[in-house]
């Protein structure tokens, strides 16, 4: 079938990434393509480095500002920030918002790495003017996440909140990254996950080892939260960074 055969946008977009291109179509395409990349990596690394290490707090996009996880992300932030902590974001609306926004009401540092997306994703009011940065690429945006967070907040999401968490137990687990602490809130979303981990990848196939699941502590209240993250920091002489 031709691109003009196809009805809708997504299918037009499906066949002309996935059809056979000449060698020097691919060697042009992935050449500009690694310069882009370059710069995106650049431009974080330098945008990063100037702000520091903080805590990242990641959660749904679609949670609404009345909803009690929206109003615990934004509790969650403020005592952070209270607690000299910076705050990154994904930048979105949600629980990122709420996250920004209870770093902004605190008078702490409110970073949001944004990713450039044809649906929900747009940058939030509540971002440090000179800390908002964007991304095209979603993996130069986690090496950021993973680079200059001095600990994960999990808060209830989709499938780029767990994608955002497994990689970073992975690279905990493959010692590929130091240890920093993962933080799970909400007892009763966890639940049934943490349940088919232990059950099934533990004890029924051995695809993952009974220590693993101290790569994370599960909490349900802002102040378990901050404990989580003095306890670590104390343990090994750090404090943070604002």
């Amino acid at each position: 079938m031709r691109l003009e055969d196809f009805d809708n946008d997504e299918d037009k977009v499906i066949q002309d990434r996935l059809k056979r291109k000449t060698w020097n179509e691919i060697r042009t395409n992935d050449s500009w393509a690694i310069f882009k990349i370059m710069a995106e990596f650049v431009n974080g690394y330098e945008s990063m480095g100037r702000i520091g290490p903080c805590v990242t707090i990641f959660g749904s996009a679609r949670t609404k500002p009345e909803d009690a996880y929206y109003l615990l992300a934004e509790k969650i932030a403020y005592k952070i920030s209270k607690a000299g902590y910076g705050v990154i974001t994904g930048g979105g609306p949600g629980i990122m918002e709420a996250g920004n926004k209870g770093a902004h009401l605190g008078g702490g540092t409110s970073v949001g790495l944004n990713i450039e997306l044809p649906f929900e994703q747009h940058f939030n009011p509540y971002i440090d003017s000179d800390k908002n940065l964007n991304f095209d690429y979603f993996f130069v945006r986690k090496v950021m996440f993973v680079k200059y967070s001095q600990g994960f907040v999990v808060m209830p999401g989709g499938f780029g909140t767990m994608d955002e968490l497994f990689e970073a137990m992975t690279l905990i687990q493959t010692k590929k990254i130091a240890r920093f602490p993962i933080i799970l809130v909400g007892s009763s979303f966890w639940a049934g996950l943490i349940d088919w981990i232990k059950t099934v990848l533990v004890e029924k196939e051995a695809t993952v080892s009974a220590e693993d699941l101290n790569l994370f502590k599960i909490v349900d209240t802002e102040d378990e939260v901050v404990d989580v993250l003095d306890k670590f920091y104390k343990k090994y002489d750090l404090t943070p960074n604002f």
